[in-house]
């Protein structure tokens, strides 16, 4: 019985089974130390994006640490601004929202009543399965304050380590390299080079280009819910783009809010609801046949089933960071495992170059028509 082997000569036997320990191995690290690991990358890669800035400033005459310091503080005014206007925004939303609680109930009154007819039920027994439904999820939602609040001190730590990270980051920027550097011998330099430089320039254009798209269905989706006559049209419109970072979920979070706020403040909401599933599929329709592909896509080659694949992996392994995380870190990887000799199916198996349909793979004719 004839072994399987690799291009470098081991059994596949041998190497499959280290290969997979190997995977594991990573992702359980990853899992563990996602809280050390989540915002060391977001630092990482906002530092990226912020180096240019920093070099500019520097070129101009500024000190170093001073035009870290200029960027740094420059880029959390501008977070601080984003908040307060989400913040300003939400808080006109919160005053009407005794408004909308008298709606919400004559909306379920309705269900409750459509829910009977169309069954064959007593009101009776419908409400009784929603009170006992709610109750049951009342029970749980004391286990969720326990994480709510430890979700938020994460959240308050991440908001605190991440600009001191940047700072470092860019402060440290030859040293890491040197560290880099040392790695690898010197004949391997300017493989890594190309690497860096590489990956340099897909950060940069990557991460640019998701704000472009960001400012352009933000501003989309706040036009067309204010020409429907949506309440709260600039807010949604923000927090849809916002949602539209996290690949394919987000999208269907951002429809879900409007609906939500047409329901529950409109005289006419299913003229509205028609109107808004309007709207955002034709938003949805722009974003992933024009805009992404010329402005975020062209600069991250990764196939639609990689995709799908890399963004479920980071959700189980870093939850919601993890989701958006995945596709430029992949992409980087696509990047070193192209340069990798024995990792190059791999970057391949990422990548979107499609052979040709006519293409003889696996090459067998050939190989028997040479052994005899």
């Amino acid at each position: 019985m004839a072994t399987i082997e690799t291009k470098t000569g081991t059994p596949l036997s041998i190497k499959l089974p280290i290969i997979i320990v190997g995977i594991i191995g990573i992702f359980a690290i990853l899992y563990i130390g996602r809280s050390i690991f989540v915002p060391l990358v977001f630092a990482t890669l906002l530092a990226i994006l912020m180096n240019p800035l920093v070099n500019f400033l520097c070129n101009k005459g500024l000190n170093r640490i001073l035009a870290i310091t200029v960027v740094v503080l420059a880029s959390i005014g501008l977070f601080v601004a984003l908040v307060w206007f989400i913040s300003w925004q939400a808080t006109m939303f919160s005053d009407t929202f005794s408004n909308m609680e008298g709606k919400f109930k004559e909306l379920y009154q309705q269900i409750v009543d459509w829910v009977s007819q169309s069954f064959k039920l007593q009101p009776e027994q419908v409400n009784a399965w929603f009170n006992k439904t709610r109750t049951q999820l009342s029970e749980g939602a004391g286990n969720m304050v326990g994480q709510t609040l430890s979700v938020v001190g994460g959240l308050l730590a991440f908001t605190l380590l991440l600009p001191i990270y940047v700072f470092l980051i860019l402060y440290y920027k030859t040293l890491l390299l040197e560290f880099i550097a040392q790695l690898f011998a010197h004949e391997k330099h300017a493989v890594v080079v190309e690497v860096l430089s590489e990956t340099k320039t897909l950060i940069q254009s990557y991460l640019v280009g998701l704000l472009m798209d960001m400012a352009i269905v933000a501003t989309l989706n706040s036009a067309g819910l204010l020409i429907i006559g949506v309440q709260y049209a600039i807010l949604i419109g923000l927090l849809g783009a916002l949602l539209n970072l996290i690949p394919y979920i987000g999208g269907i979070v951002a429809v879900s809010i409007p609906l939500l706020i047409a329901l529950a403040t409109e005289d006419d909401p299913s003229r509205a609801v028609f109107s808004i599933l309007i709207l955002y599929s034709v938003v949805q329709l722009l974003d992933n046949n024009f805009i992404v592909p010329r402005i975020v896509a062209s600069k991250v080659k990764i196939n639609a089933l990689a995709s799908i694949v890399i963004v479920l992996i980071g959700a189980a392994l870093w939850g919601i960071p993890g989701m958006f995380l995945s596709i430029p870190l992949i992409a980087i990887l696509k990047v070193i495992f192209d340069r990798v000799e024995p990792l190059k199916p791999f970057g391949f198996l990422l990548g979107d170059n499609m052979p040709p349909v006519t293409k003889q793979i696996f090459k067998i004719g050939r190989r028997r028509k040479k052994a005899s």
